[in-house]
């Protein structure tokens, strides 16, 4: 069993990734593999509502000139999925947006390709805007068929400078407490 963990933050090893790190902790104690994908510096293109992916139905987006299409391509081989974002002006990041944007477009035209899926969404925050940006991540997940893993509490934790994130104690248990029931969930979903 596979977990991509896709970290929307434009900060490269910043207080998202940390917190998909902490998750991962919980899913490598219970043997399945992870692989963060960070999509700073990656310029991933926002949708151009062309509907090429529609009319193709290739699992696709005509735009080939950024990592979209590769990333896309490891989120349907994993059994899970964990999407992060820190919180920009009360919501995602552009980066995120962008992504989960072209994502529900190829998605759409290529129904149930993340159907029974395990996924969840994890949100960084210096104050404010975490649960809008956390019910964005969670609208893409649960519009995409996946079963969405939940924890003792929303899951964000607060923290402006890198590794700041560490000191809310209670933020960081939620995220080994999502990551134990992540592994749980996929554990009953591949012993059917």
């Amino acid at each position: 069993m596979k977990v991509i963990g896709i970290n929307g933050s434009p900060r490269k090893d910043g207080n998202t990734a940390i917190l998909i790190q902490t998750v991962f902790q919980e899913l490598n104690r219970q043997g399945i593999e992870t692989e963060l994908i960070q999509l700073s510096g990656q310029n991933i293109r926002g949708c151009t509502a062309c509907y090429a992916c529609v009319e193709k139905k290739d699992k696709q987006c005509i735009i080939t000139d950024d990592p979209f299409n590769a990333c896309l391509a490891q989120m349907i081989a994993a059994d899970g999925i964990l999407l992060g974002s820190p919180v920009y002006s009360a919501g995602v990041t552009s980066q995120m947006k962008a992504f989960i944007d072209r994502a529900s477009m190829v998605l759409a035209a290529n129904r149930g390709l993340l159907r029974y899926k395990a996924g969840a969404a994890v949100v960084a925050a210096r104050r404010g805007g975490a649960i809008s940006a956390f019910d964005t991540l969670n609208h893409f997940l649960h519009s995409k068929e996946m079963f969405l893993v939940g924890s003792t509490y929303w899951n964000m934790v607060y923290g402006r400078n890198i590794g700041e994130v560490q000191k809310d104690e209670e933020g960081i248990g939620n995220m080994k407490n999502l990551g134990q029931n992540m592994a749980w969930l996929l554990q009953k979903l591949h012993s059917q």
